[in-house]
């Protein structure tokens, strides 16, 4: 399931992921996005291919950068149910819809707009 957060966010990838429960598991530079998973290890988890867009800055090239204000977060959000069966092998089950993936991405959503606006009263 693919989804968007508009920017500006107050906080770094790597920290606001942490925030909702994601962990870093590493970054694909030749497609230009961070990979997160939550619970780190085992299954089934969700599992996050997110992308910065907008303005270049130091968040495009590390989740551990500091944030700038014309950014949005591209999701791309599924539930691995199982490990891959074959060694080396990408398939796997994966769950890209329905109501357990739907209700993950609306977590998502509204937790990191709460951690937004609860920064944002915080530096005032």
């Amino acid at each position: 399931m693919k989804f968007g957060l508009k920017g500006p966010f107050n906080e770094n990838l790597y920290s606001l992921m942490r925030k909702i429960g994601y962990h870093f598991q590493k970054e694909d530079k030749e497609k230009k996005e961070f990979i997160f998973t939550r619970p780190p290890k085992g299954y089934p988890r969700f599992h996050i291919y997110l992308k910065i867009e907008g303005e270049e800055s130091k968040l495009s090239s590390s989740p551990f950068a500091d944030a700038r204000e014309n950014e949005n977060l591209i999701f791309n959000l599924h539930l691995d149910q199982k490990r891959p069966i074959y060694k080396g092998a990408p398939a796997h089950a994966g769950e890209y819809e329905g109501e357990t993936v739907e209700n993950e991405a609306e977590r998502i959503k509204q937790q990191i707009i709460q951690i937004n606006e609860d920064l944002k009263k915080n530096r005032l």
